[in-house]
């Protein structure tokens, strides 16, 4: 299972940390990701985190505002969120791709969490 929480009102510039807790595999097999879905649009992809953090990528649009890590000894994985932007509202996923590719579609992940949502304004 996998657990997103952080979420909240912020306003335009402020910053957010996102986290997903996993339980019941072996989280550090896993390539995590990060997606997001805002009113009335298809679910997006954000960012992902390769096994042993060797591989980061990011959605264009939040490089360099984005980070995203992860901590294996707690299962667990973030997305450091500053500089945030309306345009960022959304209902934030966590997932889960167990076979480690750290692939930006949504169908190659195979668990997701729930979601949490963030709004940006003011």
């Amino acid at each position: 299972q996998l657990q997103a929480f952080g979420g909240g009102l912020v306003q335009p510039g402020g910053s957010l940390r996102l986290s997903c807790a996993a339980s019941g595999r072996t989280f550090s097999n896993d390539a995590m990701g990060w997606f997001r879905q805002a009113p009335g649009k298809g679910r997006e992809f954000v960012a992902t985190i390769s096994r042993r953090s060797e591989i980061t990528k990011y959605k264009d649009s939040v490089k360099g505002r984005f980070t995203i890590s992860r901590d294996d000894a707690k299962s667990m994985v973030h997305l450091q969120m500053s500089n945030l932007k309306p345009e960022d509202t959304a209902v934030y996923y966590c997932a889960a791709d167990t076979y480690g590719r750290t692939y930006t579609s949504v169908s190659s992940y195979d668990f997701w969490g729930q979601g949490t949502l963030v709004t940006v304004s003011s």
